[in-house]
C-alpha cells in the first residue's frame, strides 16, 4: 500500500446505494473511515459491516463518519443495506477508480490462484482530511472496536 499516516487522503465522489452523489469533502471536520471490501453480503463482508453498524452510537458520540467502498452496482448496496439495516454509505465504484487510488484493488492469491480483486483494507481519515491511520490487514469481526480505540486516543 502506498498510502500511509500523515498523506492527504485522495478525494473523490462516488454514487451511494440510493445513487446519490457523495465526496469525501463532504465530511470535512469529521472523522471518516473508509473501508473497502470485497462483496456485498458475503460471509467476512457481513461480518465487517455488521460490526461497524452495530457500534453506530459509538461512533456517532466520536463524531465518526463510516463509508463503505467496493466495487458493486447501486442496486446490489441498496439490497445489502437493507437486508442489514446498514446505517452508513455504501459507494459503488464500478470503475475502480477510488479503489485503485488507495491501492485495494490489488493482485489477490486464493488456492494457488492469482487475481485480481479488492483487499479487506480501510482508512481512518481526520477531521482535516488526513490519513491517521491505514489498516492494511483488517479482521472483520474486530475491526469496529480496533476503529474506536484508535480514534478515543487520538482524541486525548
Amino acid at each position: 500500500m502506498t498510502l500511509k499516516a500523515g498523506d492527504t487522503a485522495p478525494t473523490f465522489t462516488l454514487p451511494d446505494q440510493d445513487g446519490n452523489p457523495r465526496s469525501l469533502s463532504d465530511y470535512r471536520g469529521k472523522w471518516v473511515l473508509l473501508y473497502f471490501y470485497p462483496k456485498d453480503d458475503t460471509p467476512g463482508c457481513t461480518t465487517e459491516a455488521c460490526t461497524l453498524r452495530d457500534a453506530q452510537a459509538d461512533y456517532e458520540k466520536l463524531g465518526i463518519q463510516v463509508l463503505g467502498v467496493s466495487a458493486d452496482s447501486v442496486a446490489r448496496h441498496a439490497k445489502f443495506r437493507d437486508k442489514y439495516d446498514l446505517p452508513f454509505p455504501l459507494l459503488s465504484d464500478t470503475e475502480r477508480t477510488v479503489l485503485e487510488a488507495y491501492g485495494a484493488w490489488r493482485e489477490k492469491k486464493f488456492m494457488g490462484r492469482t487475481y485480481m480483486g479488492i483487499a479487506r483494507i480501510s482508512f481512518l481519515i481526520d477531521p482535516a482530511g488526513k490519513i491517521f491511520k491505514a489498516y492494511e490487514a483488517v479482521k472483520p469481526p474486530a475491526h469496529a472496536g480496533e476503529v474506536l480505540a484508535d480514534t478515543r486516543a487520538a482524541a486525548g
